[in-house]
């Protein structure tokens, strides 16, 4: 073992798959609020850019939580824990040779775009350099993960390598380390198709693919190239064409034919940043109580909205905890929330010069 081995008991998987959990959850308040906040019958194609993307996320957390299930993790109070939505603005450890950045809840714009990129970015370590560098500086931020990457991808490399390890060592010891309940795997006929495929765990082989899956659509499938495991067009990328103002073109079947990174040659996409509503960055609920007392209509509808999210958690996490039928209504309601969060995002604050109100995800 290195020091930068950090997986090297099941705890510590479990440890880490939660976290994988949680900050695969983390994009999606961030990504929701943006998407909510762009005006209707405006940036249509931001709109499902963003909108596919949040869809996947929840696809990353489904498939987290199966390798979880999978190696005998007590799902049962993961997702409802009152620390799973994260404190925004919510620190993003990197490695000591790059500044960390925070990940905010505020309004569709270009900083929020850069932000997702920053989320979403890829990088491969040579051979020569660390996978892992060291637990990160304290911050003045809830900080999301417990050790620096780079990237996330690099994250989920640190957990397929313990995986790999964890399953080498208990096959020598005529143990299995994938002694979780098969009924508390989401299987594809529980989960929406479009957003990619589902793996069902049971053994070393699955929950590789399940992570591989996760990694690719997030970052790509190699340094020089655009697409995922599915050949489609990954999240880091798809982003980015909103940034550059143009589509990237995508040969899924000579994927060499594709455009490469940074240089997409496809249609023109249009963008008015100006067509958003102007969001109060990282509202909470002690600070809507500084502009309007409790008892007014805007700070009940965003009660409700921080109610109907965490019942939205709740019904997640009972579907992964051996009642896989109850996802797809799940996360069905997680769209449903949209005219909760419209109530609070067409609603100008008072005396907050201007800026709207946002939906709130934590209790505080």
């Amino acid at each position: 073992m290195t020091d930068n081995e950090l997986i090297t008991t099941v705890e510590d998987l479990h440890d880490y798959l939660k976290q994988a959990m949680l900050i695969e959850h983390s994009t999606i308040p961030p990504y929701l609020t943006a998407l909510y906040s762009l005006k209707p019958g405006s940036n249509l194609e931001a709109f499902h850019i963003i909108r596919d993307i949040a869809v996947e996320e929840m696809l990353h957390l489904t498939l987290a939580a199966n390798v979880f299930n999978a190696v005998g993790g007590n799902i049962a109070g993961v997702l409802t824990d009152p620390n799973f939505v994260p404190s925004y603005p919510a620190g993003m450890p990197t490695n000591p040779q790059e500044d960390p950045f925070d990940i905010n809840l505020g309004k569709f714009s270009k900083e929020a775009v850069e932000t997702f990129l920053k989320i979403e970015r890829a990088k491969h370590v040579p051979e020569d350099k660390p996978l892992v560098p060291a637990r990160p500086a304290p911050t003045a931020h809830q900080t999301i993960l417990k050790y620096g990457y780079y990237s996330i991808g690099l994250f989920y490399t640190e957990i397929i390598r313990g995986l790999k390890a964890l399953d080498q060592e208990y096959k020598k010891d005529g143990k299995n380390l994938f002694i979780g309940d098969p009924k508390k795997q989401i299987t594809s006929e529980y989960y929406y198709d479009g957003a990619g495929d589902i793996v069902k765990v049971t053994d070393l082989d699955s929950a590789l693919k399940a992570l591989y899956v996760i990694q690719t659509q997030g970052e790509g499938s190699g340094s020089e190239t655009i697409y995922d495991s599915e050949k489609k067009l990954c999240h880091y990328y798809r982003f980015q064409q909103l940034q550059l103002g143009k589509y990237y073109v995508i040969d899924q079947e000579e994927p060499g034919n594709s455009n490469t990174p940074g240089e997409p040659t496809g249609e023109t996409l249009t963008v008015d940043w100006e067509k958003v509503y102007p969001v109060m960055e990282n509202l909470t609920l002690s600070k809507l109580r500084k502009y309007c007392e409790p008892e007014s209509e805007l700070y009940i509808h965003a009660l409700e909205f921080q109610k109907a999210y965490s019942d939205f958690l709740a019904e997640i996490e009972y579907s992964f905890n051996g009642h896989p039928e109850q996802l797809l209504p799940a996360v069905g309601g997680m769209f449903r929330l949209k005219e909760l969060a419209n109530s609070l995002i067409r609603n100008p604050i008072p005396g907050s010069d201007s800026l709207h109100a946002g939906p709130i995800y934590k209790f505080e």
